[in-house]
């Protein structure tokens, strides 16, 4: 094999052997294609040139204890030493693993683990159609639920777009999207008519409590309702995406927040902080229609599903969850963050208004708090982005992507937080003073517009 030159940059070498230089579409973001990550830890990253981030994009979210948490990472280590993939039966850790979510969550009688959250969402959609025999799928305009065909539509779409179908991705089939209805989310009228027409054929209800992958949209305890209610009167399986929502918002995730409790469950993200780790759980009578059971009907498989790595992480992760006050530190700054941040923006003279719930924040640049995606077509691009690529400038990281949402973590301290308001009201009055000289949006929205 040719080495490469010694003057070629790494970016340059990522570029010839990776196709874009990244191993994700959502990591190629404009002004930091040269990005290279040399380390990570608490709260901060660094790059390749020894410069220090404060985090707050934090993977979308999975280090919920920060970065590199060396108890997570001693539990790897301790497991390595003594096991790794087999391939075959179970290991104690994963018995463990399942006990403690089933615990945990209150939709959980049994439960699957994945390598990913997509891998999850994708077998919770598979055993709804295979236990009800019907064909559409209902999710909603906002929400995302990975990468897999009947979920891959009506993310972050255009306004000219919002209403048709929106896929993020060509090579999709046109009957696979047309099996999927797209809702607006908040509108509970909009579900009672949509099951009205079709709800002899609907298989499954998906949805993100929060469609946190737009920023923040808090959801209506009557449009939860609406679902569990309408899921029940038809037959349907009512899925709760809460890979982001799941045990970050709280060890009994988004249900134990609202009380409504699904008929299945997909989780990742926060459960292993950072570890790649995926889990499906639900009603027993759906979970034991896995091939995982012999003779049951719906194929699940899956060779690193359980990894004893990743389940050391998320034995980890959870113990300490419940060990330490670690909600009530990510809570706490949470809600500075966004009760002080809107005193840091008012005299600036910009229309901005902070939300989020825990241990997320986000700030849209518009008049009022978002209910729906439609609201959040109002909220002014060039700002959001503009003024992160500025916080990077400063050394705090917010992702320069348009409506994404930003984490805390247990890592995090008040110090921090106070650098981040002062960096923000620094960053949004020099993209004031810029104002259109710096508009180049290019690749900023992400996750729809495929034709």
């Amino acid at each position: 094999m040719q080495q490469p030159a010694p003057s070629t940059s790494l970016p340059e070498r990522a570029r010839r052997v990776i196709p874009g230089g990244v191993n994700s579409g959502q990591r190629n973001v404009p002004g930091l294609t040269d990005l290279v990550i040399s380390r990570a830890q608490g709260a901060s990253f660094w790059d390749s040139d020894g410069r220090q981030y404060t985090d707050y994009h934090a993977a979308f979210g999975p280090p919920l204890l920060g970065h590199n948490d060396p108890d997570v990472a001693g539990a790897v280590a301790e497991a390595g030493r003594k096991l790794d993939l087999c391939g075959v039966g179970v290991t104690e850790g994963e018995i463990e693993l399942a006990e403690t979510l089933v615990e945990l969550i209150p939709s959980m009688e049994r439960v699957l683990l994945t390598s990913t959250g997509s891998e999850a969402t994708f077998h919770a959609l598979r055993v709804a159609r295979a236990v009800t025999g019907r064909r559409l799928v209902v999710k909603f305009q906002g929400c995302y639920h990975g990468w897999h065909d009947s979920v891959s539509l009506n993310v972050i779409s255009a306004p000219e777009r919002v209403g048709g179908k929106d896929p993020i991705s060509t090579g999709i089939l046109p009957e696979v999207l047309d099996a999927t209805l797209v809702l607006r989310f908040n509108d509970p009228d909009g579900v009672r008519a949509a099951f009205a027409e079709h709800g002899a054929d609907i298989a499954a209800v998906i949805v993100e409590p929060v469609p946190h992958n737009v920023g923040c949209l808090l959801p209506e305890q009557e449009f939860l309702q609406t679902l569990r209610d309408e899921c029940t009167a038809h037959g349907s399986v009512l899925v709760f995406d809460e890979v982001i929502t799941g045990i970050r918002h709280g060890l009994a995730g988004w249900q134990g927040v609202s009380g409504i409790v699904p008929d299945l469950t997909t989780m990742g993200k926060a459960i292993a902080n950072g570890y790649p780790v995926g889990a499906l759980g639900g009603r027993a009578d759906l979970m034991d229609q896995f091939s995982s059971r012999p003779g049951a009907p719906v194929f699940f498989a899956g060779t690193y599903n359980g990894h004893p790595a990743v389940v050391a992480a998320a034995l980890a992760t959870l113990r300490k969850l419940r060990a330490e006050p670690v909600h009530e530190h990510v809570f706490r700054l949470g809600e500075r963050v966004r009760a002080e941040l809107p005193g840091v923006l008012a005299p600036l003279g910009v229309p901005a208004v902070v939300t989020g719930y825990g241990s997320v924040f986000v700030t849209y640049f518009m008049d009022e708090l978002p209910r729906t995606y439609d609201d959040l077509l109002a909220n002014d691009t060039g700002m959001f982005v503009g003024y992160r690529r500025r916080m990077v400038d400063q050394g705090i990281f917010e992702l320069p992507l348009n409506l994404k949402r930003s984490h805390l973590s247990y890592a995090h301290t008040d110090a921090d937080v106070d650098r981040l308001l002062e960096a923000t009201e620094r960053a949004v009055r020099e993209q004031l003073a810029a104002g259109d000289a710096d508009a180049d949006l290019s690749g900023a929205s992400t996750m729809g517009g495929a034709r």
